[in-house]
């Protein structure tokens, strides 16, 4: 008799019971992580905008209004408080959030707020929908 070789069946499920379990096991830990990121990539994001409204403000003795928005970043704002002293651009491009909304700027006179209004681009929300904002840091 010749000897046959191959898998039998009962070896076959085995293997494919532990590819299961391991899938089991990494895919929750995989999955979701993106928006973790993104939220993270937002924080970061806030933080760089925050530094450049800073060397704005050293160089005009005040951040744009909210009208002007971040805007004044990127290219010399009209209306008031004029710039008198605009070096910039401060920032490449008008900057948008990791969900590709554009930032939400406020600036009621004292220190001005950067937000990220998250994935759905709405004011609140929560989890992946939460704002993030440089007044929280």
């Amino acid at each position: 008799m010749k000897k046959q070789t191959g898998f039998t069946l009962i070896e076959l499920m085995v293997v494919l019971v532990i590819l299961g379990i391991i899938i089991g096991l990494v895919v929750p830990n995989v999955t979701g992580r993106g928006d973790e990121a993104r939220a993270t990539a937002a924080a970061t994001d806030i933080k760089t905008i925050g530094n450049a409204l800073e060397m704005y403000r050293l160089h005009n003795s005040h951040y744009p209004g909210t009208d002007q928005g971040l805007e004044a970043l990127v290219s010399k704002p009209s209306g008031s408080p004029e710039p008198k002293n605009w070096r910039g651009p401060y920032l490449k491009q008008q900057p948008k959030d990791p969900w590709g909304n554009d930032y939400g700027y406020i600036n009621d006179g004292s220190v001005p707020e950067i937000i990220s209004y998250g994935a759905d681009g709405a004011e609140g929300g929560e989890g992946v929908n939460a704002d993030i904002s440089s007044a929280a840091q």
